[in-house]
Order: C-alpha cells, then sequence, then structure tokens
C-alpha cells in the first residue's frame, strides 16, 4: 500500500483534513463508538483515521489493525472469487443453479393464493449475485416467504455450507426468477456453487485466490485466539441475524434512539471456521485488508502484482444487470434511487438520484454493522469506512464522499 499528499494526486489537503472532523462528530454524538476510515485516489492513501474506541467498555482505542465483522460485505469478496471460475471457463452466469446444488431442481415458486407452482424458469447463476433469484431475508416481512426461514439452517453457525444451502431449497421461492429485485440469501448459494466447482471448501477456496494473493492477512471466517483482542465491540440494535429480529423492528429502534453494546457471539462467532462459512455474511477483517481488496477493483483486478481477475470480468460484474423496471432498488421499505445492480455490488446510473458526488459506474456495498466501501472507476477513488453499528440507518458514507470528493481539484 502506498501513501502520500493529497496534491500528489490531486486533492486539496486542507480539504481532505475536514474528514476527520466529520467522522470524530459522530463519535462524539454518541452514534458510533469507533471508526476506521481510508481514503485513496490513484492507488495512493491520503486519508487513513482511527476515531473513538474499539471497546469503549475496556478502555481499547480504535487502532489501524482493528478487526471487524463484515457482514454483508462479504458478499463481493464471495462473488469475486466465483467470477474466477468463470475465467476459467468452469460456468456460465445463465447456467441453472441446480445444475451444480442438485437439491435446487425441486424448488417452487409461492403464489398469491398460497399454492406452489414450479418456476417458470430455472434459478441461474447470475440471479444469485444480482438478488433476482426469487430468494429473500428472515428479516423481510414483504412477503410470506422470509419469515418462514426463521428456522433455516444458514441462520446456524454451526450447520455446515452444503447442510444449510440443501435446507434453503426446501423454501419456495417468493416471486419468479429474474421478475423482481429482492436483497436475498443468494449469495450464500453462489458460495456452495464455489465449493462444488472448485472441490474445495469456501474458506480454503477465498484464502487461496483472494487473501493469500492480496496480502489480507486478518480476513477469515474466524478470529484467533492471539487476535482477539483486537475485535471491535458490536454496538447498536438487537442483532439482524437473530430470527426474531425484523428489519421494520430494526428501523423502529433506530428510530427510538437504541443503541447498546450487543453480544452477537451466537450469530456470528469467532471460533466456528470449520462450520460457520456463508456467502452473505460471515468473514471479518480490517480495514486495512478490505482496502486491499477493494484497491485490486480499482485496478481492474490486479494488486501489488498479483492479478485476481481480468479487467473486463470486473467491467462486466459492475455493470447494472437489471432492467429499468425493477428499479428504483429499494432494502425493505428504503429505497437505493440512483443505482442498479452488478454481480455482488450496487451501481450508481443517476448521480443525481444518489444523493451524493460521484460518478457513474462507482460501485460498493455496505455490511449490517455499518461497513461500507466504495470504488470510483472515473476518479480513481477507493474509500472504506468501519464500525460496528448493528441495523445503523444513519448515512455517513454520504458525508464521506462529500468531504471526498469536494477534495478533488484535478
Amino acid at each position: 500500500m502506498r501513501m502520500g499528499s493529497a496534491e500528489s494526486v490531486g486533492m486539496n489537503t486542507a480539504r481532505l483534513d475536514r474528514l476527520g472532523p466529520a467522522v470524530q462528530s459522530y463519535v462524539d454524538r454518541g452514534i458510533y463508538t469507533g471508526v476506521s476510515t481510508i481514503v485513496a485516489r490513484r492507488g495512493v492513501i491520503v486519508q487513513e483515521g482511527q476515531y473513538g474506541f474499539r471497546d469503549k467498555e475496556a478502555g481499547l482505542p480504535m487502532t489501524e489493525d482493528t478487526i471487524f465483522r463484515l457482514y454483508s460485505m462479504t458478499k463481493p469478496i464471495v462473488c469475486t472469487a466465483l467470477m474466477t471460475l468463470f475465467e476459467e471457463g468452469r460456468f456460465r452466469l445463465i447456467d441453472p443453479v441446480k445444475r451444480y446444488v442438485p437439491s435446487f431442481a425441486a424448488v417452487k415458486v409461492l403464489q398469491a393464493d398460497g399454492t406452489l407452482a414450479n418456476p417458470q424458469r430455472p434459478v441461474a447463476l447470475r440471479d444469485l449475485m444480482a438478488h433476482t433469484s426469487g430468494l429473500s431475508y428472515h428479516f423481510f416481512d414483504d412477503t410470506p416467504v422470509g419469515r418462514t426461514y426463521v428456522d433455516a439452517k444458514l441462520l446456524d453457525p454451526q450447520a455446515p455450507l452444503a447442510a444449510a444451502i440443501d435446507d434453503l431449497a426446501r423454501y419456495p421461492l417468493a416471486f419468479e426468477p429474474g421478475t423482481r429485485w429482492h436483497y436475498s440469501m443468494g449469495i450464500d448459494v453462489a458460495a456452495r456453487v464455489i465449493e462444488v466447482i472448485s472441490g474445495q471448501t469456501l474458506a480454503d477456496f477465498l484464502r487461496e485466490r483472494l487473501f493469500e494473493p492480496l496480502g489480507m492477512v486478518d480476513t477469515a471466517f474466524d478470529v484467533p485466539v492471539s487476535k482477539r483482542d483486537r475485535l471491535a465491540a458490536m454496538y447498536g440494535r438487537p442483532d439482524i441475524l437473530d430470527p426474531a429480529q425484523t428489519f421494520k423492528a430494526a428501523f423502529a429502534q433506530w428510530l427510538g434512539g437504541a443503541n447498546e453494546r450487543i453480544d452477537v457471539a451466537r450469530t456470528y462467532p469467532v471460533d466456528a471456521p470449520a462450520t460457520f462459512q456463508r456467502g452473505g455474511h460471515g468473514l471479518f477483517g480490517t480495514a486495512r485488508d478490505y482496502f486491499r481488496f477493494a484497491q485490486m477493483l480499482a485496478n481492474g483486478g490486479a494488486f501489488e502484482g498479483a492479478r485476481i481477475l481480468g479487467r473486463k470480468t470486473l467491467a462486466l460484474m459492475h455493470t447494472n444487470h437489471l432492467p429499468l423496471t425493477l428499479l428504483p432498488l429499494k432494502i425493505g421499505d428504503l429505497p437505493l434511487p440512483g443505482y442498479g445492480f452488478g454481480l455482488g455490488s450496487r451501481v450508481a446510473l443517476d448521480v443525481a438520484q444518489t444523493g451524493a458526488p460521484g460518478s457513474v459506474g462507482e460501485f460498493g456495498w455496505s455490511g449490517a454493522a455499518k461497513t461500507h466501501y466504495w470504488v470510483d472507476p472515473i476518479e480513481q477513488v477507493v474509500a472504506v469506512f468501519m464500525t460496528q453499528s448493528m441495523s445503523s440507518f444513519d448515512l455517513p458514507e454520504l458525508d464521506l464522499r462529500a468531504l471526498a470528493y469536494g477534495a478533488i481539484f484535478e
């Protein structure tokens, strides 16, 4: 990783220095206990900051090597890993999932009258990554299917991925594949496809294809005992992975000011790597590790001599795969204006509608504990924001974007 001055990459130091106080204000107001940020342009880190505490009660400050639960920022990593197999000709995006996961051959679609029917077309691998598969999450109640997942093995970290995905196939789809965008467990299924095609466990595949080549030394599905003092404590609302929690309840709790230290060890264990391997969540990592991954994406698939993917494959991943009839995106009842969706990440289509500066084609994603990253291929900007605040509906990423782009002068 290269550190340098803002001016060396066409940015203004005085303007970029506004970012620190803005992030610190979230800590001072008690919104977040601790935050870590990285901003880079043209491959040069121009801002890296740690604010507040990784564990307030223990008096442990936020540090550059603090380890975070990535939650759904696991998804872009898993999709990138799957696409390394795509480049080897091991699958096609239009292939039916049932070719690789036979239990999906029997999947049905829930009809409006409560009956079940065969899908009009099979769920394709592309549907899994683009969230058009018909799958859901247990915390969504906008279809009857979501709340039936409360006993799904995917929510049990002691259930191996293979068993969890075969179990998921017994639930009906909430809608016909390809007819709706709905955030879902689809990328967990994609993770199982990786295992089937490669013959490796997901953890081994990610380590060999991504983590070791990129030097992501602290990213894994567990936290070794020697590193656990670096793990950030969790704060915020009740655990979104708890089968009893819903998206609407989490939003109401946030509106009501709920913000406590919480224990997520049961649903996000540090010590169950043999079974707790998922595609939609599960990874732990540092801001610096995630930056290395994101900068690889910004570089067109390579980082510090390691080639992960080809440039055109990444362009395919970070192109909108949704017809305009499926926009705007909504997670629960909350819209994501200005964005389409690629293979694992949202993609900016209309900068004005996003509500912050950026470029058409900018992409990225977030996690349930308020981790966030974005990559702007046009301006060659990469940014990472890490905290541990469960179900936070604050939008510090918009402030970060305004401050980072406001510092660009060439």
